[in-house]
């Protein structure tokens, strides 16, 4: 399928979380507990972002990882909205937005990759 007809169908909230940049409220999404097994791809492109090996529960309501399947993956961008500095998650395929990355992850990277579950498709294995 190509993104154009892949973002024509995404629900209401998908789009306004990948399209304008929009954060789905916590504890909402259907990833943030989930404990399956297999790769999270862009909901967008479907692009290959982040194995479930390298989630993990950060106690925020959102997913979290602290590594993608390969740095060439996620694109970072500065983002000053709402008064803060955070630096935002961004397919790097499609430039979807995906979530924000913050220095508070655990080891091996102290990285914490916080994901709208709305950005992601998990491919169970």
């Amino acid at each position: 399928m190509e993104n154009e007809e892949r973002i024509n169908n995404l629900t209401p909230e998908q789009y306004e979380v990948t399209q304008h940049k929009s954060t789905e409220a916590p504890f909402s999404g259907i990833y943030w507990n989930c404990k399956d097994t297999g790769i999270y791809h862009c909901i967008c492109c479907d692009e290959p972002l982040f194995s479930s090996e390298t989630k993990y529960e950060s106690g925020t309501g959102w997913p979290s990882f602290w590594e993608p399947v390969n740095e060439s993956v996620i694109e970072e961008e500065s983002d000053f909205s709402f008064g803060m500095k955070r630096v935002e998650a961004l397919c790097s395929s499609c430039g979807a937005h995906l979530g924000h990355i913050f220095p508070d992850g655990p080891e091996p990277t102290g990285i914490r990759y916080c994901l709208n579950s709305a950005s992601l498709d998990l491919k169970r294995t």
